[in-house]
């Protein structure tokens, strides 16, 4: 593998838009304040009705990395991160959120942890209120470091999808499955299938937002979400997919 000047290195960032101009402008800022300064911002707004977009494209007026697009009709987070990452143009992918916030030295400290040959990462995150306040709850910290596709079966890593880097490749195909919720687990599994390992940084760099109504917070909803996709999407058998989902629902209710 020829050597590769980490420190300059173009990241392309992926970020779905709908209804999120109350969190974009910190969102934005907590971009502009990385030590790692080479990246890409490719955001797909999915027919907002407040003014996400136009926040957007004054960014873009200034700021050259900002690359904003706006689709015509709504198709949820999954289309809109895929066309984001059609639009991709860096050597590694990351991923955040539109609500959510990284810490100033986020892609630096992950870009050097993929340094060995890495080409799957993640890292421990935050929760934050609504409000930007701390919940004082970290995740993903008190792991093992790496993670096998039958690890993450029975979510052996709660793997938060603003926290993730990919070598973009190490995966030449790189699209989300068209699924209303879950979509970036459902990734994971397609990835993590071929063999491929999920490595974890044990940092906490990302701040992730708890919103009012938020589809991932119905643990009823979750749940249904996990059943479909080991029995729907990974088509294991019936009786598998009990044997991995008792371990999904027993981290649900004991993870630390």
């Amino acid at each position: 593998m020829n050597e590769v000047n980490y420190s300059h290195v173009l990241v392309s960032v992926i970020t779905p838009t709908f209804n999120s101009a109350k969190y974009i402008s910190e969102t934005y800022r907590s971009l502009c304040s990385q030590s790692h300064a080479n990246w890409e911002w490719l955001v797909t707004d999915d027919c907002s009705c407040d003014d996400t977009f136009e926040i957007l494209v004054k960014f873009a007026q200034t700021d050259n990395r900002v690359r904003p697009v706006r689709r015509s009709l709504n198709g949820g987070a999954a289309v809109s991160r895929n066309e984001s990452l059609e639009r991709a143009s860096g050597l590694f992918v990351a991923f955040i959120d539109a609500d959510d916030l990284w810490l100033p030295n986020k892609l630096e400290k992950q870009l050097l942890f993929m340094r060995s040959g890495i080409d799957f990462s993640f890292t421990s995150y935050s929760i934050i209120y609504n409000d930007g306040s701390s919940s004082g709850k970290v995740v993903d910290h008190l792991l093992q470091r790496e993670f096998t596709y039958h690890d993450m079966l029975k979510k052996s890593a709660t793997l938060g999808c603003s926290t993730v880097v990919l070598r973009r490749s190490a995966f030449p195909f790189l699209r989300m499955p068209l699924l209303r919720t879950g979509q970036d687990y459902a990734l994971w599994l397609s990835l993590l299938r071929s063999g491929v390992i999920a490595h974890l940084l044990p940092c906490s760099l990302t701040k992730y937002r708890i919103t009012p109504g938020s589809i991932s917070r119905n643990k009823f909803r979750k749940a249904l979400r996990q059943w479909m996709i080991y029995r729907e999407i990974e088509e294991i058998s019936f009786f598998r997919s009990l044997f991995y989902f008792f371990f999904y629902a027993w981290r649900a209710v004991f993870r630390r």
